[in-house]
């Protein structure tokens, strides 16, 4: 059940919707009562998967930004992604089961005054539901 006032972060490209990120943005948002999403930015997901997203960053945006789990979608910045986290300083930030994060990622969160819990969600059929298989 969500909890009201608290506010949940979670981060992704979302280049091709699928089953999966709903279960993604559902169960996140039962951490909290705002659920904030943040969109990769094209170069970002350039720089870490090696490619240019289908759909570009604003429309990948308001694809996200429609769906009702979704309390509000946000693009990422382009050069250090703690900056749109210190801009809402969410409650919560829920990560996929195969996301990555930096080593040190809870420290450098506490270094900037952040104190977020971070909770890892698990996988929706991921044999079936995962971009890079469905690309």
């Amino acid at each position: 059940m969500a909890k009201p006032g608290k506010k949940v972060m979670v981060f992704g490209t979302f280049a091709l919707m699928h089953p999966g990120h709903l279960y993604f943005f559902k169960k996140a948002k039962e951490h909290g009562g705002y659920l904030i999403v943040v969109i990769a930015r094209d170069e970002t997901v350039k720089k870490v998967k090696g490619f240019f997203p289908k759909l570009g960053e604003l429309a990948r945006r308001e694809m996200v930004g429609a769906i009702k789990f979704v309390d509000e979608a946000v693009l990422g910045d382009k050069f250090d992604w703690y900056k749109i986290i210190l801009k809402y300083k969410p409650d919560i930030i829920c990560l996929g089961y195969d996301q990555e994060i930096p080593k040190d990622f809870s420290k450098e969160l506490q270094r900037r005054g952040v104190a977020a819990k971070i909770i890892r969600l698990k996988s929706y059929k991921p044999e079936k539901y995962k971009s890079s298989l469905i690309a």
